[in-house]
């Protein structure tokens, strides 16, 4: 998979993966617009997003409601550097799901590749070229 990013202006950066682009933006105390999110607002809604498509094919799977089905994430971040810390997600179910799905649909969320992604930490390369 390849993705392109361009810089249309301001501060905002784009990111073209296949039909789609993805726009962000810095908000406006950082200097931006603040008419798109910002980069890492999309990371961790990658996060949240992910986990949920996990949780909806178990759910679908097992012919059970999603009316009702969220999930809730929280951030905490530390206080010294500002960098991200902990990243807790609730998943709320309403009563009709019986309490026997409950520590299978948390598993289902844990398997998020995303959230994968983090925890194995990819080996990052960054270069120039020319052209």
């Amino acid at each position: 998979m390849e993705l392109t990013v361009s810089f249309p202006g301001g501060k905002r950066v784009d990111a073209q993966m296949g039909e789609f682009l993805i726009h962000t933006d810095q908000a406006v105390a950082s200097g931006g617009e603040g008419g798109s999110p910002e980069p890492f607002m999309y990371c961790l809604a990658s996060l949240g997003t992910c986990a949920g498509i996990y949780v909806l094919v178990y759910l679908q799977a097992r012919k059970l409601p999603t009316e009702g089905v969220k999930i809730v994430q929280r951030h905490e971040s530390d206080p010294k550097t500002g960098r991200l810390g902990k990243i807790h997600m609730s998943i709320i179910l309403p009563d009709s799901i019986p309490e026997k799905h409950h520590k299978p649909i948390v598993r289902s969320a844990g398997k998020c590749a995303v959230k994968k992604l983090i925890e194995e930490q990819p080996e990052f390369t960054i270069q120039v070229e020319r052209g």
